[in-house]
């Protein structure tokens, strides 16, 4: 199998090792080893919550820079919902759009667009009636690689349509050859406007084959770039296509209402939606019809990688989306039917264990009766002391011979009382 790529990194320089990290960490990837915080790639699902809580900023995202385009190609911008959040006192997004025509691309196709088609799509899945439900959004790639890891069984309730982000691509590109016959899609080059890492790893992974995106750049990077270029004196031309709906699919909650279906659920934060998963695995929502889960607090607006305050930038989209038309993009109009083309078969992905102790049964029997000695001896405050977020943690990492019991310094400091208490009874009886 091929190792994963990921989009969030270390800076060991800057790490001084203060367990912020290894707390929040929800897939438990961290380890404090040497003083520095080191990250294991097989358990991490690049949700930047390392990057948000870290005070030293030791942990940041991997991303394409601007200067990284080629300028030779025709440079198609991808702009996320979210982006128009970022921008205070904006009352036409149409500046933003022309604000990156500006500031150097060819050509803009919003990805509001592609999540109104999304949004059209879902609603013809939902009425099969052999959908395993709750039908969990795929849109967004932390959800989706969290289900790999841990929630091996939901895999077959995720939605099987292409992210907006996908899309987009594909009809930009074909909107761009439409309009210039003459370029080829090696002379075409898509750039992805992201809100978070894990739009960056689905890219780099090459989700469900190639990806029609090249490049993904960082919203907090083009935001300054269209400060500079941004004017207010003259009205852009309206050139926005995107409605009501693609709007809202920037913070928490618009996908879902964008199905017309009351029974369904909507979580942000990594936290609550590691919850809403294990509840779902074990069957306390049989009422529900759709799921939506977004790793960032209040939705994309909350990723890493974008400006301001997650909840601002909602209030924003919300008076933004005030005149909008509910939606301006539809699916072809060829009944219920869902071309192949725009699909996506999650039930046929690997499960990637990352809590199996070995192949051998035997041998994950034995060091699992081993932890379970290990973690009654130790004394369950979760101190983060011995670099392991958990003392159920810590254990596993002895069986595995990745830490010695030494390490746990309240246990160390028991024994060492103990040991200079039979020390003081010696010489008592001397």
């Amino acid at each position: 199998m091929a190792s994963y790529k990921h989009s969030v990194s270390l800076n060991e320089e800057k790490c001084h090792g203060c367990t912020h990290c290894l707390k929040h960490c929800p897939t438990e990837a961290i380890r404090i080893r040497n003083k520095h915080a080191k990250i294991d790639s097989t358990r991490c699902i690049d949700c930047g919550e390392c990057i948000r809580v870290c005070p030293h900023k030791a942990k940041k995202a991997v991303y394409d820079k601007l200067s990284d385009i080629p300028k030779d190609k025709w440079k198609i911008a991808l702009p996320a919902p979210s982006l128009y959040g970022q921008f205070d006192n904006l009352e036409d997004i149409d500046y933003v759009l022309e604000g990156l025509l500006d500031i150097g691309f060819d050509q803009v196709y919003e990805v509001a667009r592609a999540a109104e088609i999304v949004s059209d799509y879902t609603r013809r899945y939902m009425k099969r009636p052999d959908v395993q439900r709750p039908v969990i959004s795929s849109a967004c790639p932390v959800i989706v690689r969290l289900i790999r890891l841990r929630y091996p069984f939901l895999a077959d309730n995720l939605l099987p349509i292409l992210p907006p982000i996908e899309i987009a691509a594909k009809e930009a590109i074909k909107e761009a050859v439409e309009k210039h016959p003459e370029l080829k899609r090696e002379d075409i080059c898509t750039v992805f406007i992201s809100p978070c890492p894990a739009k960056v790893s689905y890219v780099k992974n090459e989700t469900d084959g190639k990806s029609n995106v090249d490049f993904v750049v960082s919203m907090s990077d083009i935001y300054f770039e269209l400060l500079g270029v941004m004017n207010k004196d003259e009205s852009p031309a309206p050139v926005s296509k995107a409605g009501l709906i693609g709007l809202s699919w920037a913070s928490a909650g618009g996908e879902a209402t964008a199905i017309f279906n009351e029974k369904y659920l909507a979580a942000d934060g990594i936290e609550h939606a590691n919850r809403v998963l294990e509840e779902i695995d074990n069957g306390s929502f049989p009422e529900l019809e759709f799921v939506e889960l977004n790793a960032c607090p209040g939705g994309c607006v909350g990723g890493v990688m974008t400006v301001v305050n997650p909840y601002i930038a909602k209030a924003r989209i919300r008076s933004l989306r005030r005149y909008l038309p509910v939606s301006q993009n539809k699916a072809p109009e060829d009944g219920y039917t869902i071309p192949e083309s725009v699909m996506s078969d999650y039930s046929d992905a690997p499960y990637e264990s990352v809590s199996a102790f070995s192949s051998d049964r035997e041998e994950s029997m034995r060091m699992l009766h081993d932890m379970e000695e290990i973690r009654q001896k130790l004394p369950g405050i979760d101190c983060g002391g011995c670099g392991a977020p958990t003392c159920r943690c810590f254990a596993l990492d002895v069986v595995r011979g990745r830490a010695s019991l030494g390490e746990c310094v309240v246990f160390m400091r028991e024994e060492l009382e103990n040991l200079h208490k039979k020390l003081q009874e010696n010489d008592e009886r001397r």
